[in-house]
């Protein structure tokens, strides 16, 4: 399987601790995870773009760009996002775009919701169910969850490929709400994450997926 390629706008403000800083992203305020990243132009600005690493096979597991320097425990995220399939991707891919969000030194524990664009737009109501994932790592993927705790962690969401799609994610505590494109209700929410309420990390441009796609990311 080659691998797989998604791009993150460099420029992006984030709400930490309800205060507001902003961070310009290059290779040296990211650390790479599983993914190979270079700083390149795209649609008239700079962008980081990350390649993951193909020795990684399964699904949610920490590959993503991390952002340093962050300590995010509670507080607003708010990112635009867009997801685009590549020529090659096969029928079952779904246009995984997201954030991970309290990710811990080492990279081995972290919270992350995630969108699956292609789902959205199809007939099938199951799948259309199954546009927005939350998931925990490593011991709560979303297989575990999907079958321990069925629709609990998953929703449906007015999304698609191609498009801008804005996400915020408030959290506090052991709750986070997914807001999508602006929306005054949320469209997920998790009152258990499931490292609990006095976690705390960095956050990073989530590639979640062994599925083909782009992702183009820019923090607001």
């Amino acid at each position: 399987m080659k691998p797989l390629l998604f791009t993150i706008l460099t420029c992006l403000l984030f709400t930490v601790n309800l205060y507001s800083q902003t961070i310009r992203l290059d290779t040296k305020g990211l650390e790479a995870v599983n993914v190979y990243m270079s700083i390149e132009k795209l649609m008239g600005s700079e962008v980081v773009k990350a390649i993951k690493d193909s020795s990684v096979k399964e699904a949610d597991e920490p590959t993503f760009a991390k952002i340093k320097g962050i300590n995010f425990k509670n507080g607003t995220i708010e990112v635009k996002v867009l997801s685009r399939l590549l020529k090659n991707a096969p029928d079952f891919a779904r246009g995984f775009i997201g954030v991970a969000f309290r990710i811990n030194d080492s990279n081995t524990k972290y919270e992350c919701i995630y969108l699956r664009p292609v789902n959205a737009m199809v007939d099938d109501q199951v799948r259309r169910n199954h546009s927005i994932q939350y998931y925990s790592y490593p011991d709560y993927k979303f297989d575990r969850l999907r079958k321990e705790s069925p629709e609990r962690y998953e929703s449906y969401a007015d999304i698609g490929m191609n498009k801008w799609i804005t996400i915020r994610i408030e959290v506090k505590d052991a709750q986070a709400k997914l807001f999508i494109n602006n929306n005054k209700q949320p469209s997920l929410i998790v009152n258990d994450l499931k490292h609990g309420g006095n976690a705390s990390g960095a956050d990073g441009l989530v590639q979640s997926s062994n599925f083909k796609w782009q992702q183009y990311m820019s923090w607001l």
